[in-house]
């Protein structure tokens, strides 16, 4: 397993597209500046006023045909969150959202290169994609909140997800992971920089209040009685989690043992916590200073 590299799917592919603007760039045209062990295997996200769209996001946004300007450039692979938990058929039909899907579902019938994903949860937008997105693989989201690994395990077994994001408190169940075969281990893909409680119970309902926003419901922001939970998230406290994945865990833990995927959280955080998390996760410390500086003197990006 020594050869194995890591495949990171970072946050905000919507969000962040002006940082990606220049990350990416710097990322192909200075490969040397950045681990040799690590790649980018997806950007995930889905425009603000997607109501088939879950998990926390930033209130910014790009223009499609931005985003798909830097798909075909960079040929990496984009995938839609469409991980609203409380959808119902009516919804299905919404104009905004399969308008979104058509236009990724061209990416595969142009450039065979860029395959483009999915993370759901809805089981009725599921069999609905598989229907009329065929070209699309699936991911099972993380907002399903999956914390016993029996279940986990059966989440496994489906045979239409291509990947699946257990909850981050499975993270070190490493007496249970490492028994995983490797057809099985290569669908597992970690959450690591989670800040949330290891404790927390309102994880499921903090999802379902971003569900319920993402439909036009009218109903109060989620506020996490979670310890330290009013505070926003912070990487500084999110490293000090139990839960937490950090480079080294990655390359002694888990590419050793067969795992290879792993996302990044941060949707819903400013471009420069982002950066700071790329940096940390996938370039070398001594090139850290190169990249922050091409990024922060870009004047088309707002940091904050």
């Amino acid at each position: 397993m020594e050869n194995l590299k890591a495949h990171y799917h970072l946050p905000g592919l919507f969000e962040f597209y002006d940082l990606y603007r220049i990350f990416l760039e710097l990322f192909y045209s200075h490969r040397d500046w950045f681990y040799p062990w690590c790649d980018i295997g997806s950007i995930y996200g889905a425009p603000r006023d997607c109501l088939w769209g879950g998990g926390r996001c930033a209130s910014s946004d790009a223009h499609l045909d931005d985003v798909i300007s830097l798909v075909k450039e960079f040929k990496f692979s984009p995938r839609l969150t469409l991980s609203n938990s409380l959808l119902k058929s009516e919804h299905l039909k919404d104009k905004k959202c399969n308008m979104l899907c058509h236009k990724f579902a061209e990416f595969t019938q142009v450039d065979s290169e860029i395959i483009v994903g999915a993370i759901v949860h809805s089981e009725i937008l599921l069999e609905y994609l598989r229907k009329n997105f065929p070209s699309f693989y699936l991911v099972s989201s993380t907002t399903k909140v999956i914390t016993e690994f029996s279940k986990f395990s059966m989440e496994l077994e489906r045979p239409e997800f291509k990947y699946v994001v257990p909850d981050f408190r499975l993270n070190k169940s490493f007496e249970n992971l490492n028994l995983l075969s490797q057809d099985k281990k290569d669908k597992v893909e970690f959450l690591c920089n989670e800040c949330c409680s290891v404790g927390c119970t309102e994880r499921k309902l903090c999802y379902e209040n971003v569900s319920r926003r993402n439909l036009g419901q009218d109903v109060k922001e989620h506020r996490c009685s979670a310890p330290k939970g009013e505070g926003g998230y912070r990487f500084s406290l999110a490293m000090k989690n139990p839960s937490f994945i950090s480079i080294d865990d990655i390359k002694d833990k888990y590419l050793k043992n067969g795992f290879t995927n792993f996302k990044i959280e941060g949707r819903a955080l400013g471009s420069a916590v982002v950066l700071e998390i790329l940096l940390y996760y996938m370039t070398k410390p001594e090139h850290q200073l190169e990249v922050r500086e091409a990024v922060y003197l870009d004047s088309m990006l707002d940091l904050f």
